[in-house]
């Protein structure tokens, strides 16, 4: 054995605050993995839970009320905590765990670490360490702050008070006193956030578009970075608290579209407190075996965190909760979370006239769907026409039925927030016209006589509702050119959700598969296991093994694929590195 193997290791792999509210609590958090032979001892677990329940007693913190989430990877173990304590809250999980561990025999002889300070011990410790942390003149603030309903966003360096053009910042070290704070300035701004499995940047797009032309200066954040009044101000991934931030500050924003993703979520938690509309657009099965999601509708509660920041104080009118209406997992546990009914429910689906929609607009409610063709949008009980279908760019003369879906979750959601109508109309009708509205989702290309459609899907029911596009296309076109797809899945599925990824692109009977190595994406499967078993899950859902090809990584197999187009052909290329999306689309346009 090895000095390095030999050496103690922490019994836990992760440990993490949770800054707002999350998939357990309506506020802040702690959550820890614990590692060993005793992550499975639901003893060690109830050790676990006594300890953190008289620790917070003796420091005189509200009730935890922890909790072991049991998954098929394993466990995790939360505890509400107090805001202005979280580090400290932290360590009292950590120091928990490794107590309640040390009881079970075959930890240490697997070389986790045991020895902790005594009971009496660790709670002076804490005491200290949650005084150090406590800031009374963040307290002060937060408080005055409340008094005068102005929203507060702290972080571990910065505090602000108001959103975007209202708002002011300053450091954490150099805060100013409540006296000093110029409050008739300083206001929230109409935030919307946006969540989902499939159709996010699209609906925080169309959005963002609609606050545009409603004259507002639009704030967006999302995974493909941050625009400010369309310009972009930030690249890559910003589709967590760091990009709600980033929006949140700027001081030339007047309204915020917040596209919120799974990862902060599960990370980190709500980025605000409080939003005026949240919108869901689906769930589906994506991510299962990641942060304690092994199915469906544990998605479905990850994502409806959003609905806690549109409660309000009694007397006061609560956000609206946008949902897809035909998305059943997703209906199903908001109709039993307690914090979903904190708020007013609007409803979107393809079809305007199902039963449930029709159900809660005699209750009241707005509703948002397509009927003869037409999009149509009750609100208040008065119904409107928002244009046809097949003039709406997006919708590719309703091929793009998921597009539909977006068109009509953006419209409600503009709608409730009272947004003039005519603007909403206006946008519908434009958008998507140019590959610029939505890059890298569903976009059109013309190339040497062949369609090609360059877009994100990154899930099975992504990648389902592309081909039902291509496919669609290619009957329009005559249905005599070959349908190309271009393959590929970042490491972190598992087995089955490749096999998934894999039959739902053979059932669309395409003429060739080129398999792509995301080698940037690799997260700890080695090189070529992916496409292998991409290749094994198409021969055993019945696609020839003479249509499967190997292609190697994004780029070479993107330019491959377009090397072997013929006129009259469509390809599906799902394109996940922005770089190599960016240079695609570029070749595209250039035309050679």
């Amino acid at each position: 054995m090895s000095e390095a193997d030999a050496a103690p290791r922490h019994a836990f792999d992760e440990s993490r605050r949770l800054l707002g509210a999350n998939r357990w609590y309506a506020g802040p958090a702690v959550a820890l993995v614990p590692l060993g032979p005793a992550a499975a001892d639901g003893a060690a677990q109830g050790r676990w839970l006594a300890q953190v329940v008289a620790t917070c007693a003796a420091l005189g913190w509200p009730e935890p009320d922890p909790r072991v989430h049991l998954h098929a990877q394993g466990v995790i173990l939360v505890f509400a905590a107090p805001e202005g304590a979280l580090f400290t809250a932290t360590e009292i999980n950590e120091w928990a765990w490794e107590r309640a561990a040390a009881g079970h025999p075959a930890q240490a002889a697997a070389g986790f670490e045991t020895a902790q300070p005594a009971l009496a011990d660790a709670r002076e410790h804490f005491r200290a360490r949650a005084a150090a942390e406590r800031s009374r003149p963040l307290e002060r603030l937060a408080e005055a702050a409340a008094s005068h309903g102005v929203p507060l966003l702290a972080d571990d360096d910065s505090v602000s008070l108001g959103e975007g053009r209202h708002s002011r910042v300053w450091p954490r070290a150099a805060l100013p006193l409540p006296l000093d704070v110029p409050w008739a300035e300083l206001r929230a701004c109409p935030k919307v956030l946006v969540t989902g499995s499939n159709g996010k940047t699209t609906t925080t797009r169309l959005l963002a578009a609609i606050a545009q032309a409603a004259g507002f200066v639009p704030g967006l954040s999302s995974t493909e970075g941050v625009l400010v009044g369309g310009v972009r101000v930030e690249t890559g991934d910003w589709a967590g608290p760091a990009g709600a931030r980033a929006v949140l500050r700027h001081p030339a924003v007047t309204a915020a579209v917040l596209e919120t993703a799974r990862g902060g979520l599960l990370r980190r938690g709500l980025a605000v407190a409080q939003a005026d509309v949240a919108v869901v657009t689906n769930v589906s099965a994506d991510h299962l075996g990641e942060g304690g999601i092994d199915t469906v509708h544990d998605i479905a509660f990850v994502k409806l965190a959003v609905a806690h920041a549109l409660a309000r104080p009694e007397g006061q009118r609560p956000g609206t909760l946008v949902l897809n209406g035909a998305c059943d997992p997703l209906l199903r546990v908001a109709a039993h979370l307690k914090h979903s009914s904190h708020a007013r429910w609007a409803l979107f689906a393809p079809a305007h006239d199902t039963p449930l929609l029709a159900t809660l607009r005699r209750h009241g409610g707005s509703t948002c769907g397509v009927r003869e063709g037409r999009l149509l949008l009750s609100l208040d009980g008065t119904e409107h026409d928002l244009g046809a279908i097949a003039a709406m760019p997006l919708a590719l003369g309703g091929a793009a039925a998921y597009n539909v879906e977006n068109l009509a979750a953006a419209a409600l959601a503009a709608a409730t927030l009272g947004w003039p109508l005519d603007e909403v109309r206006e946008v519908l009708a434009r958008f998507g016209a140019s590959a610029d509205d939505n890059p890298g989702r569903l976009e059109r290309h013309a190339w040497r006589g062949a369609t090609v459609l360059v877009d994100y899907a990154h899930n099975p029911d992504g990648l389902a509702q592309l081909l039902a596009v291509a496919q669609a296309l290619r009957a329009q076109a005559g249905g005599g050119g070959a349908l190309r797809l271009l393959l590929g899945q970042a490491g972190n599925r598992d087995d089955a959700a490749l096999a998934e990824l894999a039959r739902v692109a053979a059932q669309a009977g395409p003429d060739q598969v080129l398999l792509k190595e995301l080698t940037a994406m690799l997260r700890g499967r080695p090189p070529g296991e992916v496409p292998a078993r991409l290749r094994q899950g198409l021969l055993a859902a019945g696609l020839p093994a003479a249509r499967v090809h190997e292609g190697g990584d994004e780029a070479a197999a993107a330019a491959a694929l377009l090397d072997a187009a013929a006129a009259g052909d469509v390809l599906v290329m799902p394109l996940h590195t922005p770089a190599v999306r960016d240079a695609v689309v570029a070749r595209l346009r250039q035309g050679g």
